[in-house]
């Protein structure tokens, strides 16, 4: 990772439920030279939490359904428990860590999205992103820590894709300096075969994307997420890279680049 550019890095859940692997991660980010950011969601805990408050969670081909409680239940664990656990620990690191939601500085605008065949409920598309806030940050020392929890200008919260808000935060940091993007999960990359965990595809351009698509090599949840990449690629960030924490700090480590050519 070059030391020059502004990261913009999204952790998945994997790393989030394991502490060990967690504060692992957080002490490699916590050394990355430069402007920085951090994205996370917790899904998983807030699926326990719903579960020990006796809510179930609703849930359509692997997205979350946000009802009234369910949005109480998400903004109590994104945006309260694991964003000021990790500001916490960042903290510990020495690196001046502030905790974001969408909220906060009008950071992330968004809308809720539309019913269609299925009503997500309060769930949240991004509209605009503040790159003012993120320049502010980078000019005093601050590194946000940001939830997936956005709002509609009116009062209203929304629970919205992690993914999504990486590559829209990213996008604002392009126009604020050279922006690098990283989606840290639990895989070394986008890979050639999923039982193979070393099967790492180094290098996937857009016109790889659609073939890799219509074979089937890439389906479910990795679609959404080299879909946020293009886009971010389209609209300014300079460079894309998919892998596991080791991405962060190991110079030789397998990730996959994403490159529009």
């Amino acid at each position: 990772m070059r030391d020059d550019m502004i990261k913009v890095v999204k952790i998945g859940g994997h790393i989030i439920d394991n502490s060990d692997a967690l504060e692992e991660f957080l002490k490699a980010f916590a050394l990355l030279e430069g402007p920085k950011v951090l994205i996370h969601g917790g899904g998983k805990l807030a699926t326990r939490m719903s579960s020990k408050l006796g809510v179930d969670a609703k849930m359509n081909a692997g997205r979350r359904i946000t009802t009234d409680e369910d949005l109480e239940i998400v903004t109590m664990v994104y945006a309260g428990l694991v964003n000021k656990q990790i500001v916490a620990k960042l903290q510990s690191l020495h690196c001046n860590a502030m905790g974001f939601s969408g909220a906060d500085a009008d950071l992330i605008l968004s809308e809720k999205r539309p019913v269609q065949a299925i009503d997500y409920g309060w769930v949240g598309d991004v509209k605009t992103t503040n790159d003012n806030v993120l320049s502010f940050c980078f000019s005093n020392g601050l590194t946000p820590v940001c939830c997936a929890i956005t709002h509609d200008g009116n009062g209203q919260l929304l629970n919205t894709n992690a993914d999504t808000i990486a590559g829209e935060l990213a996008i604002a940091a392009s126009r604020v300096g050279e922006t690098e993007l990283v989606y840290c999960f639990e895989k070394k990359g986008v890979l050639a075969d999923v039982d193979d965990d070393n099967s790492v595809i180094t290098a996937i351009n857009h016109t790889d994307f659609q073939l890799l698509k219509a074979s089937g090599a890439i389906h479910t949840g990795m679609l959404p997420k080299l879909d946020n990449c293009f886009n971010a690629l389209k609209k300014g960030v300079n460079k894309v890279i998919i892998g596991n924490a080791a991405v962060i700090n190991k110079p030789n480590a397998l990730f996959t680049t994403i490159s529009l050519t």
